[in-house]
Formats: structure tokens, C-alpha cells, sequence
């Protein structure tokens, strides 16, 4: 794992609400906005860019938690941008807090974890559970 960021270290990731973001169930849609599931799959991601460049070619990232508050509706079409700042890095730990926003208003506030291992140990969990 490379050592190449530190707390406070911040990544931002632009989206754009699509219909496949929209708040909808096996009863069907809910609302034409920007679902919470699937702002918490982009907060996710934001966070995701600090492992995809600490990560070696040998280990993977895994989530370990996503919290998330839903302030105000984002609208199909409405660009959303992710601000993901790192709270926490210990060893192999990344934990971020991340701040959605249109515009300059909030829409959400998230946090999120994640750690690095080594893709045969994930592998040999993944094997376990089987």
C-alpha cells in the first residue's frame, strides 16, 4: 500500500443524476430524483479514488461503512459534486467523510470506510463464506 496521502487530503467526483439514479423499488418509482441508494453507491466511489491510488496491484479495497444524511432532493439532470476529505488513515483504514452538494446546496452528508487488503486474503474470505 503506498503512503501517498494524509488527513485532510480531499478528492472531488462530478455526477450527473441520470434516470438509473432515481429513487425507485420493486413497486415501482418513488420520485423522479436522485435516490438515496444511489448517492450512497457515488459517495462511495468519491471516497474509492483515494484506494484506487494507494492500493498496489497485489490488494483491493473493501467497504467497511457508508452513513449517510439526505438534506435536499437533486433533480434528474442536476450535476452533483462529491467532495470526499479524509478523516481517518491509519495503517490500512480510509475513512472520509463526504459532502454532496448542487450548486452551493448541501444534498447530503456522508461518511464512509474502507480498507486495503490483500486480494488473497479477501479471496480466502470470499472462499469461507461459500
Amino acid at each position: 500500500m503506498k503512503s501517498i496521502f494524509k488527513t485532510g487530503d480531499i478528492k472531488h467526483y462530478e455526477k450527473v443524476v441520470g434516470t438509473e439514479d432515481i429513487a425507485e423499488f420493486e413497486s415501482g418509482k418513488v420520485h423522479d430524483v436522485y435516490g438515496t441508494f444511489a448517492l450512497g453507491r457515488d459517495a462511495e466511489w468519491s471516497s474509492r479514488l483515494f484506494v484506487l491510488e494507494m492500493k498496489d496491484s497485489d490488494e483491493e479495497g473493501i467497504g467497511t461503512f457508508l452513513n449517510i444524511t439526505h438534506h435536499s432532493p437533486a433533480l434528474l439532470g442536476q450535476t452533483v459534486v462529491f467532495t470526499a476529505e479524509i478523516i481517518k488513515l491509519e495503517k490500512n483504514i480510509i475513512d472520509c467523510k463526504v459532502t454532496a452538494r448542487v450548486g452551493e446546496r448541501i444534498i447530503a452528508e456522508c461518511s464512509t470506510g474502507q480498507k486495503i487488503i490483500k486480494k488473497e486474503k479477501l479471496n480466502l474470505l470470499f472462499e469461507s463464506l461459500r
